[in-house]
């Protein structure tokens, strides 16, 4: 089908086939190129017939021009090919060199160009005919060219000028290129309004019933049935009133997430509660899912003996892949992986660095000890705040290391001696105590007082189930008396000091917020800020509650918003030594009776005291009556009148028979 033709350059240029559809304008052609030759029509003879003409073989020079010019048709029958040799003579040649007759009558036989004009609108058929054969595409409906006629007639100026120097190939390229686009974008709608359609189903969720409910709790927890109601009833509570079904209510919805919750996350009510009113229902499960994931590993410098930028090279020659912890700490580093244990290398027994989490860093970067300070740390076990306050300080004032537990205390031992701090001392007792050894005696001191561990839940998952309301008061009312205690034990009239960090590991309110209320309605301290650039604000306001406003000046911490555990830090400023309600007015009888009470109790073993116990319970013949006082009766025995009657008649046989051992001496 694909026949070789000798052609000119402008006739190839006006033989391009037509491949615009019907709508469109079909491209201009010259005439000459088009219109037969006079006195030739349908049956004219071939180029053998032609006077005396006669056939030479083609030259070199000839043949070259030929490979340059020729060009190949595609015919409507895919079924032949031929390929015939053009016929040269000196009057092609002639012809072939005028531009305005491309044709000779030699090759006229063999090139038979199509009988109807390019003008004609059957051809456009044709050549949409016999390019849908060759591209394999199929002829559109007439329904399909009406809707596309308008698109078309708008673009068809533009692509006959963008299409007027190409080829065929490329121009059909062209189009379906734009068909692909059409149909690619036809697929997208249809899957946009399939989405669409999905998702007003999924709108529709319904609460299971009661029966429902019932007849699930005796059957296995099936989990991804969970998840995807606790998805749902999530997204009908975004947008509660147009979601809703109409005869349930809210505290429905809540029951039932609630539930699905805890049976998910293996949590109790009461904590799922508790986390329920501390998160937006937005970020409940993100919080959720943050407490079944670990924290990563992070170390802390110890700035006594190394620096960060030489531990950090030292450890990844080691097999360690870490990074900076970030840029609120110059000492911290975040371990990602390890090939060797990370708590037994050369360097953390030689004390270059210490285990600690994050979160632990910030109430000793809140506290800032200076210098040459007295600084208590009340529960100091196992030593890495301890540690970091010694660095912090360089050695310098004094440490007052306590912690109530003595198996932990040789933990605070061990470590002290790893890290090289030399200006501690270690103490086990009750830190409610600490105030009778010494009152205002510390320039600062550091509280991380003992939690229900709600924002370590990662590290101990037992306080899913195990804590309950108890649990939670037993704890808020010992953080409390902690908390008097170590303000008591700073001196607010410190120069550079009289400071106070409270923090806990905990995430509850009841923990937090409310024990530093309850310190600033007891004891002269305001909220000063911690000075951390990281963490969000406390909570002046919750549910019901309301705190002081400085409130937002304390830090909360959550797995889920820092990937640190969660923890909580408050710092205080104490200005007065005095406690509120609590200085006796002076000459008033309780401040006697104090008096005569730490008099008696400083001097135990003086014999005046004893002198007048015993003479009260046994009176001898020579002790004085005590005079009744007035108004008041004087007391009788025990045995009343009977009594005093048998003492009577017990005195007259004494007395008797003393005379009668008197008369028989000689």
């Amino acid at each position: 089908m694909g026949r070789k033709a000798k052609f000119s350059e402008s006739a190839v240029a006006g033989r391009r086939p037509k491949l615009k559809p019907k709508h469109q304008l079909a491209p201009t052609v010259p005439k000459q190129n088009t219109k037969p030759k006079k006195g030739r029509g349908k049956g004219s003879p071939g180029p053998n017939k032609v006077g005396k003409t006669t056939k030479k073989s083609p030259s070199p020079k000839q043949k070259q021009a030929v490979r340059k010019v020729e060009v190949r048709y595609n015919s409507e029958d895919d079924e032949e090919e031929e390929e015939e040799e053009v016929g040269f003579s000196d009057d092609a040649s002639e012809e072939e060199q005028a531009p305005a007759n491309p044709f000779s009558d030699e090759n006229d036989a063999w090139l038979k160009p199509k009988k109807v004009s390019l003008l004609d609108s059957d051809d456009s058929d044709d050549s949409d005919g016999a390019l849908a054969d060759d591209f394999g595409a199929e002829d559109a409906s007439d329904d399909e060219e009406e809707e596309e006629s308008e698109a078309a007639d708008s673009d068809a100026s533009e692509e006959s000028e963008d299409e007027s120097g190409l080829l065929p190939v490329e121009r059909a390229a062209r189009r379906l290129r734009k068909e692909q686009a059409a149909e690619k974008r036809l697929a997208q709608a249809e899957l946009d309004s399939a989405v669409k359609i999905n998702i007003a189903e999924e709108d529709k969720f319904v609460l299971p019933s009661t029966e429902e409910s019932e007849q699930e709790a005796a059957l296995p927890a099936d989990l991804q049935t969970l998840k995807t109601r606790i998805h749902d009833i999530v997204h009908v509570l975004s947008d509660f009133a147009a979601r809703r079904q109409a005869d349930r209510s809210r505290q429905e919805y809540v029951q039932q997430l609630r539930t699905d919750l805890c049976s998910y996350y293996s949590y109790n009510e009461f904590l799922m509660q508790h986390l329920m009113d501390l998160f937006q229902m937005s970020e409940l499960l993100d919080a959720l899912e943050a407490n079944e994931i670990q924290r990563p590993v992070t170390i802390r410098t110890n700035t006594l003996k190394a620096r960060r930028r030489d531990l950090a090279p030292a450890l990844i020659d080691r097999g360690v892949n870490l990074d900076p912890i970030g840029p609120w700490s110059k000492v911290g580093l975040v371990v990602y992986s390890s090939q060797v244990p990370i708590g037994a290398t050369p360097e953390y027994l030689a004390g270059h660095y210490m285990l600690q989490g994050a979160s632990s860093m910030m109430p000793v970067m809140a506290l800032a000890p200076q210098d040459g300070e007295t600084v208590l740390d009340m529960c100091a076990a196992p030593g890495g705040k301890t540690t970091y306050i010694g660095a912090l300080m360089k050695n310098t004032g004094m440490i007052y290391a306590n912690d109530a537990n003595d198996g932990r205390v040789k933990a605070i031992v061990g470590n002290l001696h790893r890290m090289g701090v030399t200006n501690a001392v270690i103490s086990c007792m009750d830190g409610r105590e600490l105030v009778k050894v010494r009152p205002s005696g510390f320039d600062r001191a550091l509280l991380d007082a003992p939690c229900s561990g709600t924002g370590v839940i990662a590290k101990d998952p037992a306080v899913k189930t195990s804590k309950d309301e108890k649990d939670i008061q037993r704890c808020a009312q010992l953080q409390r008396q902690l908390l008097l205690a170590a303000i008591d034990c700073v001196n607010a009239k410190s120069a550079t000091g009289g400071y106070i960090t409270y923090s806990t590991c905990s995430v509850l309110v009841e923990e937090n917020e409310a024990v530093i209320e309850y310190a600033l309605s007891r004891r002269n301290v305001k909220i000063v800020s911690t000075g951390l650039t990281v963490g969000n604000e406390g909570f002046a306001k919750f549910k019901a509650k309301r705190f002081h406003p400085n409130m937002i000046h304390t830090r909360r911490f959550y797995p889920h918003t820092h990937n640190m555990d969660g923890f909580f830090v408050a710092k205080l400023k104490k200005f007065s030594n005095t406690i509120p309600g609590a200085e006796p007015t002076p000459g008033t009888a309780e401040t006697e009776s104090k008096a005569s009470g730490s008099k008696r109790k400083a001097d135990p073993d003086s014999d005046e005291g004893f002198e007048e116990e015993t003479g009260s319970q046994e009176a001898g013949p020579g002790a004085k009556k005590r005079k009744p006082a007035p108004g008041q009766k004087p007391s009788r025995g025990k045995k009343g009148e009977k009594g005093r009657q048998s003492m009577g008649k017990a005195a007259k046989g004494a007395g008797a028979r003393k005379g009668k051992k008197k008369g028989k001496r000689p």
